[in-house]
């Protein structure tokens, strides 16, 4: 899984709404994943260094996504409420 997630690092810019949303859901496993094994494998320096790699690229995939699409959370600043404008997951029949 870990080799999946990067393969698509240099295109995120080019990448449709659904993709986005489908990597933040890997790098989110991948990170709680990460944590629980750090949990009994503090010393893994390539597990910290993955961890700390993949909190950046969330983060990074995340500001791209609410920039173009709008909040992911409430925690996100947004001058408007965007998804108010579409309709819900229920109404596109996309659930």
């Amino acid at each position: 899984m870990m080799q999946y997630i990067d393969e698509y690092d240099e295109c995120t810019d080019k990448m449709p709404r659904r993709e986005m949303i489908m990597k933040i859901k890997e790098y989110n496993f991948a990170i709680i994943e990460l944590g629980l094994y750090l949990d009994t494998h503090p010393e893994d320096e390539k597990a910290l260094c993955l961890h700390r790699e993949y909190t950046r690229k969330l983060k990074d995939l995340k500001d791209k996504y609410q920039k173009v699409y709008g909040p992911l959370t409430i925690y996100f600043p947004c001058n408007k409420w965007r998804w108010l404008e579409e309709p819900w997951p229920w109404e596109r029949g996309n659930y």
